[in-house]
């Protein structure tokens, strides 16, 4: 292995453990009362309280953040700046696309919708985008 392979190895797999620390200490950094509704019976429980300027905030911030830190990923898999443009473009649309309906359900809760709004919020709280992307632009590299 190269010594700039090995470099490369080693930031994904900072990055990779950023994700995971985010992941692992979201309580602590981020205002969200859904993590805890979502982890219980939510289907028989009330809608919990929460502040709606807050939890789009947060749940924003955490977006940028596990979006930035995929953007590196994606660039040391493939050290295509052209990958990153369109990474950025579908992160961004992704987000104009998903807040949209995040803030109505946030708004005007209603549990018939409640599996629906906790998907979207995956998006947002989760690296899943990445999990797309990569394996999409390795596809399309050995295509090519």
């Amino acid at each position: 292995m190269t010594k700039n392979k090995l470099y490369r190895v080693l930031g994904i797999g900072v990055f990779v453990l950023l994700l995971i620390l985010i992941r692992f200490f979201e309580d602590q950094l981020f205002y969200d009362p859904y993590l805890q509704f979502f982890e219980n019976d939510y289907l028989y429980i009330d809608n919990p309280r929460r502040e709606v300027f807050k939890l789009t905030f947060f749940t924003s911030l955490r977006f940028v953040l596990n979006s930035v830190i995929s953007v590196f990923i994606i660039y040391l898999c493939f050290l295509d700046k052209q990958i990153v443009k369109f990474s950025c473009f579908v992160y961004a649309v992704g987000y104009v696309l998903l807040i949209i309906p995040f803030l109505y359900f946030v708004i005007k809760p209603d549990k018939a919708d409640y599996y629906l709004f906790f998907n979207i919020r995956r998006f947002f709280i989760q690296p899943i985008m990445l999990l797309v992307l990569l394996p999409a632009f390795y596809y399309q590299k050995i295509k090519s």
